[in-house]
């Protein structure tokens, strides 16, 4: 009877563990909760009732000024209670929203002795809908998965938390950005790999495989980081974080751990197929050498090569469609395109990218054969 609840209690090991670290991580304040500018101010939803916009500037797509709206309060202090509120416009269509009639907004009340100052229209209030959307993510993983998707809800859980709760305050409190990235990458890869097999031979053989793939793209991202000139401020948002009090950050080092962070769900993918793989053939040919095991794995992530590197590939031009369509609009040569440090900084990114996952094939079929034959060589 101990010996069944031994191994019931091993096979459920893993999501314990990331059961424990998830609540840890929830409970864990980062230090940044009460930034002052929010103070002395509540944030709720609030409904729009009305709305005036007769002191908005329309110069054709592009609006300035000011919109009113009459609104009914949802939530917070003032619950229930109808205010004024004031929607800034500044002529960016990125930045800007304007409200109609109908639309629930997120406000910030400044308030005074129970009185309502000022109230600040913020954006559209998102939050329902954002929750119906990770419940539809989360029911289809456990309906078509079951366990494995309840597995990969946790690590999704948990790296999430270990990103905003320790990686982003470590950044901001000056700690050395590669090394710290490095760390939580390492420490990621550990309970994502460990979530899907468990604490067994396979888990070792993948962690190793992408623990090597992913110290080669950090060590290649920082060389030719600096070889190619690029300065961390190319990063969206970099600026506005130096104005804000933090010029002491080094955002060119955060620039070279974003690399690697950014390749290493692609690297911990290709290093899990590779080691399933390579599983399932020495568990039909039980007496197959640590040899023949790898060369089988190295083959196998051959194929899988072809299609990881466009993924990369996908993943970060994706984001800048609307940039290389104003290249070919406005006809930008192509050396004016390929030196533009923006550019550049995407081709430094998906190509150093490609080479870690060119890197952990090799790897992880050499640690798969190795360390997946072991135990037929001691029956043997």
């Amino acid at each position: 009877m101990n010996i069944k609840i031994y191994r019931v209690f091993k096979s459920y090991l893993a999501e314990i563990l990331c059961l424990g670290l998830l609540i840890i991580l929830l409970i864990l304040p980062t230090g940044y909760e009460e930034a002052i500018i929010y103070q002395g101010t509540d944030r709720t939803a609030g409904q729009v009732l009305e709305t005036d916009n007769s002191k908005l500037i329309s110069t054709g797509m592009i609006q300035t000024g000011e919109q009113r709206c009459k609104i009914k309060l949802l939530g917070g202090l003032f619950k229930g209670r109808e205010v004024e509120a004031v929607n800034i416009l500044n002529g960016s269509l990125e930045q800007d929203k304007v409200f109609k009639e109908g639309d629930r907004a997120l406000v910030v009340i400044s308030h005074q002795n129970n009185e309502v100052q000022t109230v600040n229209m913020i954006d559209h209030y998102r939050i329902g809908k954002e929750v119906l959307l990770t419940a539809i993510f989360v029911l289809l993983l456990i309906l078509f998965a079951g366990r494995i998707g309840a597995r990969a809800l946790l690590s999704f859980a948990v790296t999430v938390l270990m990103i905003w709760k320790v990686l982003i305050p470590g950044y901001l409190d000056g700690n050395n950005p590669v090394i710290m990235g490095f760390i939580i990458t390492l420490v990621l890869t550990v309970i994502i790999i460990t979530m899907v097999y468990g604490f067994d031979r396979r888990a070792l053989s993948a962690i190793t495989g992408a623990v090597l793939g992913i110290i080669t793209t950090a060590v290649l991202g920082i060389i030719f980081t600096d070889i190619f000139q690029i300065h961390g401020a190319i990063m969206a948002y970099s600026e506005s974080l130096l104005y804000s009090g933090y010029a002491h950050l080094n955002l060119t080092q955060i620039f070279m751990a974003s690399i690697f962070i950014g390749s290493a769900g692609a690297v911990i993918d290709l290093a899990v197929d590779i080691t399933s793989a390579v599983y399932e053939v020495v568990d039909k040919k039980p007496d197959i050498s640590w040899k023949d095991a790898a060369l089988s794995g190295v083959r196998i992530g051959r194929d899988a090569l072809g299609t990881m590197t466009t993924t990369l590939l996908l993943a970060y031009s994706g984001g800048y469609i609307a940039l290389l369509m104003v290249f070919m609009a406005q006809g930008t040569p192509i050396n004016n395109i390929l030196n533009y440090k923006y550019v550049s900084s995407e081709i430094l990114d998906t190509i150093v990218g490609s080479i870690g996952l060119a890197a952990v094939a090799p790897f992880t079929a050499l640690t798969s054969g190795i360390l997946l034959t072991v135990k037929n060589k001691k029956g043997a």
